[in-house]
C-alpha cells in the first residue's frame, strides 16, 4: 500500500505581535508593513507621526513615542505625515474604523456639529456613538472638536495670520469666548502667542532644597514651570528654551514665598501642594494630570491603573507620555506612578528624586 500523506495545507504563520516598544521599534527600523494600522509612532523633534512602513528618515529611538492609533498621537498634540498619510491608511476594528471617520467629519466641519447629526452621519444612535468614541479616543466628541479648533488656532497664530483671521479660520465665532479660552488655551493673549511670546512677563526664583536646586516660574496666569536639577544655571537655561521670546524676570521677595510652599512640601509632604497653575497641553494631556493632581500624598498607582481612571486601560502607554510632558514637578505629581510591580520608573527630574519624594510622602502622608 502506498504511504498516506498529510494532505492538508500547513497553517498560516501567526500574525505578528506589535505590543511592545521593542517589537515596534523593530517594525520600524524594518519598516514592516505589516504592523500598519496596528500602531502609528510620533517623533518629538519634528511633531509628526507616521505608519511603521514610512520611507521617511530613521528617527532616533529617543525622539519616538509610540500610540495605538492616530488619534491617540493627534490628542498628544502631533500631526499626520505627508508622506506615509497614516490617517488615510484602512484599520481593521469596525469600531475604529467608525470613530475615524466621525473624526473626519469633524476636521472637514467648519463648525462643530451636534452629537445627534455626528452620529446619524455614522450610522448610530447619539447614546451608542458618545459611548463608542469616548472608547478609542478617550475624550468626549464634543473634547475632541474643541482640541481640533485649537490646534487650528495655534497653526493660524504660527502662520502669522491676524488675531482675527485666525479666531474665525479656527472655527471660533464669538470673540468674547475666543478670548476667555485663548488666554488658558496659550498661557498668553493670543497677539503674544502669534510673535512667540515676546513680551510676555514670566517671573521666576530659583531656591535649594535637600533634592538640590529648584526653579520656580509663572505667567500671569500661574505657576507654569517647577524644575528640579543640580545646576541652578542650567535650570534658567532650559527655562530660557521653553519660552525664547519672553521677558523673564527675577520674583521679588512676595513671590518667593511660591519657592517656600514647594520647598516645605519636599521636606515634608505631609498635605498637598495647592498652586495657581499655567499648564499647557492636550485635551488628553490635562485628563491625565488632572487624574494625577486627585490622587493622595502616599498614595502610588501604575500607568495601566491611572489609564483605567480614566477609562482607557489601553492607553496605558499615551498615559505614560503624557506624565513625562509634565512641567511642573510636585504640583501636578507624576512622581506618585510607578511601574506595575511597583518599582519607580523614569523622572524626569531625577530617577533618585523620584524614589526620595515616594519614600517621604509613605513615611510623612
Amino acid at each position: 500500500m502506498p504511504q498516506l500523506t498529510n494532505t492538508r495545507p500547513p497553517e498560516s504563520e501567526p500574525r505578528k505581535s506589535f505590543v511592545t516598544t521593542d517589537q515596534r521599534w523593530t517594525a520600524v527600523l524594518s519598516r514592516d508593513c505589516d504592523a500598519d494600522g496596528r500602531f502609528v509612532y510620533a517623533v518629538v523633534t519634528t511633531g509628526v507621526y507616521c505608519r511603521a512602513s514610512c520611507v521617511s528618515r530613521k528617527p532616533n529611538f529617543k525622539n519616538v513615542e509610540f500610540y495605538a492609533t492616530g488619534h491617540e498621537a493627534k490628542l498628544a498634540g502631533f500631526r499626520a505625515c505627508k508622506r506615509c498619510s497614516p490617517d488615510k491608511y484602512q484599520i481593521e476594528d469596525p469600531n475604529v474604523q467608525v470613530v475615524a471617520a466621525a473624526c473626519r467629519i469633524l476636521e472637514a466641519s467648519e463648525s462643530t456639529p451636534s452629537l445627534s447629526s455626528l452620529a446619524r452621519s455614522v450610522g448610530l444612535s447619539a447614546h451608542h456613538f458618545h459611548r463608542l468614541f469616548r472608547s478609542v479616543t478617550g475624550v468626549t466628541p464634543k473634547d475632541y472638536a474643541a482640541a481640533l479648533r485649537n490646534r487650528r488656532l495655534v497653526e493660524e497664530l504660527r502662520e502669522n495670520r491676524s488675531v482675527t483671521s485666525a479666531m474665525y479660520d479656527a472655527g471660533f465665532h464669538s470673540s468674547s469666548r475666543f478670548y476667555s479660552q485663548t488666554k488658558q488655551l496659550l498661557g498668553m493673549n493670543p497677539t503674544e502667542f502669534r510673535s512667540g511670546g515676546q513680551g510676555e512677563r514670566i517671573r521666576f526664583a530659583l531656591g535649594s532644597c535637600s533634592l538640590g536646586s529648584i526653579c520656580v516660574a509663572s505667567t500671569e496666569v500661574g505657576v507654569c514651570s517647577i524644575a528640579l536639577g543640580d545646576d541652578p544655571e542650567k535650570l534658567i537655561r532650559d527655562l530660557q528654551e521653553m519660552f525664547p521670546l519672553a521677558a523673564l524676570e527675577g520674583a521679588d521677595n512676595s513671590y518667593e514665598q511660591h519657592v517656600a510652599a514647594i520647598v516645605g512640601f519636599v521636606e515634608s509632604p505631609t498635605t498637598a501642594l495647592e498652586l495657581p497653575l499655567d499648564i499647557r497641553g492636550t485635551v488628553f494631556q490635562r485628563r491625565v494630570w488632572a487624574a494625577l493632581s486627585k490622587t493622595k500624598v502616599g498614595e502610588t498607582l501604575s500607568y495601566s491603573e491611572l489609564a483605567a481612571r480614566l477609562g482607557m486601560p489601553k492607553a496605558t502607554r499615551a498615559v505614560a507620555n503624557a506624565c513625562a510632558a509634565n512641567l511642573v514637578a510636585l504640583a501636578i505629581p507624576c512622581h506618585r506612578v510607578v511601574r506595575s510591580d511597583g518599582t519607580p520608573s523614569g523622572y524626569r527630574w531625577g530617577i533618585h528624586r523620584k524614589c526620595e519624594l515616594l519614600r517621604r510622602e509613605q513615611n510623612d502622608g
